[in-house]
C-alpha cells in the first residue's frame, strides 16, 4: 500500500524538523517548496483523470449524477466543488452532489469517529437513490477511509461507476473501484497533516473533472461561462461584458438585453437572431 516499513506515504515523516524553531519566512518559504511539488504529481496522474472523465460524461448526459464521498478535509473540498457548479454552469444543485461522513455538521466541526464505519457511506447514499447512471468518486488522501472504501465498494457492486482520488499508491481503496487517481505528493510538511499537499491535489483534480464535464455538457461558450446563475452584481456585470465582448454592444444596451434576456447565452442567442 505504498509503504515505507509500515507506513502510508501520508503519514511518513516531515523532510523537515524543528519546525516550531523556523523564523516566519523560513516556514513560508518551506511550505512553498512543498506545495511546488502538488502540480507535478498532478501532471503525472493526468492519464487517469482523464480515463474518468471520459467515462462520467455519457453518463451525465443520460440523466446520471456524480458523487463526491470523503471524510474530513476531503469531503469538505467535495461539498465545496459540487455546490459551486449550479452558480457558475447553471447546472441542477443535484448533477454533482457532496457526500460527507457525519453531514452538513462535519462541514464547519469535526464529527468524532464518522469516518469509521464502512457501512455508513452506502447508506448516505442510499437516501439519494442512487441509479447505474451514476457515479461515486471517492476522495480519501490515505486511500483507507471506511466511510469512503464502504461506499465506494457498495456502489461498485451495484452496478455504479466509481473512482477515486488517493494520495498513497496501491490502496485498497484504488483497488475497489473502476478508475483509481493517485496524485502522489510526498510526505506532508507537517507529518500526516494532509489538508495541505494532498488536500491541494485534491481540490486540483476535483477542478479538472468537474470543469472538464461541464464544458463537456456545453454549459460554456469559447471561454465564457454564459449560463452562469446571475445571483448577484458582480455576476451580472461579467454577464454584461460577455455580452459586450461577444455582439459588440454598449454597456447599456448589454445591461438591457441581459435582464429581458435571464441569462447570457439567451440574450446572446437572441441578439443573432434578431440580425439574420
Amino acid at each position: 500500500m505504498g509503504l515505507s516499513g509500515s507506513r502510508p506515504i501520508t503519514e511518513q515523516p516531515s523532510r523537515y524538523d524543528s519546525l516550531e524553531r523556523m523564523s516566519v519566512g523560513e516556514l513560508l518559504r518551506c511550505i512553498s517548496a512543498e506545495d511546488a511539488l502538488v502540480a507535478e504529481a498532478v501532471a503525472k496522474a493526468l492519464p487517469q483523470v482523464e480515463a474518468l472523465v471520459e467515462a462520467i460524461e455519457p453518463r451525465l448526459k443520460r440523466g446520471g449524477r456524480l458523487f463526491y464521498v470523503g471524510a474530513g478535509t476531503s469531503g469538505r473540498l467535495g461539498v465545496l466543488d459540487a455546490s459551486e457548479l449550479p452558480p457558475t454552469f447553471g447546472v441542477p444543485a443535484d448533477m454533482v452532489i457532496g457526500v460527507i461522513a457525519g453531514g452538513d455538521t462535519a462541514l464547519r466541526s469535526a464529527v468524532e469517529k464518522a469516518e469509521d464505519f464502512e457501512e455508513k457511506g452506502w447508506q448516505d447514499l442510499l437516501t439519494l437513490g442512487p441509479t447505474r447512471d451514476d457515479t461515486v468518486l471517492g476522495i480519501s488522501a490515505s486511500g483507507t477511509t471506511p466511510y469512503v472504501l464502504g461506499a465506494v465498494r457498495q456502489a461498485r457492486q451495484q452496478g455504479l461507476l466509481t473512482g477515486c482520488i488517493t494520495s498513497n499508491p496501491d490502496t485498497p481503496l484504488a483497488a475497489a473501484c473502476d478508475f483509481p487517481i493517485e496524485t502522489i505528493v510526498g510526505p506532508e510538511f507537517v507529518t500526516g497533516s494532509s489538508r495541505m499537499k494532498s488536500g491541494t491535489a485534491q481540490k486540483m483534480v476535483l477542478n479538472m473533472i468537474s470543469t472538464s464535464l461541464m464544458i463537456r455538457l456545453g454549459r460554456v461558450e469559447g471561454n465564457r461561462m454564459v449560463k452562469m446563475q446571475l445571483t448577484n452584481a458582480k455576476l451580472v456585470d461579467r454577464g454584461i461584458r460577455m455580452i459586450q465582448d461577444s455582439l459588440g454592444l454598449s454597456y447599456d444596451e448589454a445591461q438591457k438585453r441581459l435582464l429581458e434576456a435571464g441569462s447570457v447565452d439567451k440574450a446572446i442567442e437572441r441578439l443573432r437572431k434578431q440580425k439574420k
